[in-house]
């Protein structure tokens, strides 16, 4: 079975060793993903629903490059630094999966790599068409 990766090419890629996103077969595993703009910055710094969209923006990316959508998306993870903005970071998760929603936890942790970062989301997909 044909194992497919991808990179954004963040700096913590190459300092921790792993890639973007995993594909084996029909399933897809989407690592920790950020909220950074491409120059690596953080992106809205203070803005709960602003980094979760950009989250899901860099997953919804690493996903196409793996040839699968957001309703293949099964479950994900959030982990936020202030549970209290739950709904933010609950409606930016709702305006990408509101279609088709997947399982999804979301648990409040003390900090992330960065100290302006609020949230990080990972993703499991499985897709309908195995292209192994």
């Amino acid at each position: 079975m044909a194992i497919r990766r991808t990179f954004t090419k963040t700096e913590w890629e190459s300092k921790v060793g792993y890639c973007r996103a995993i594909r084996v077969g029909p399933q897809i595993f989407v690592t920790g993903t950020a909220p950074v703009n491409e120059d690596g910055s953080v992106h809205a710094p203070g803005h709960a629903f602003a980094q979760a969209s950009r989250c899901l923006e860099i997953i919804t990316q690493a996903l196409a490059e793996l040839d699968a959508t957001v309703a293949d998306v099964v479950r994900t993870r959030m982990f936020v630094t202030d549970i209290s903005r739950w709904e933010d970071f609950g409606n930016a998760h709702r305006e990408v999966f509101n279609d088709h929603p997947p399982c999804t936890t979301m648990v409040e942790v003390k900090s992330l790599i960065h100290p302006d970062m609020l949230i990080e989301i990972e993703a499991d997909a499985i897709c309908q068409a195995d292209q192994s």
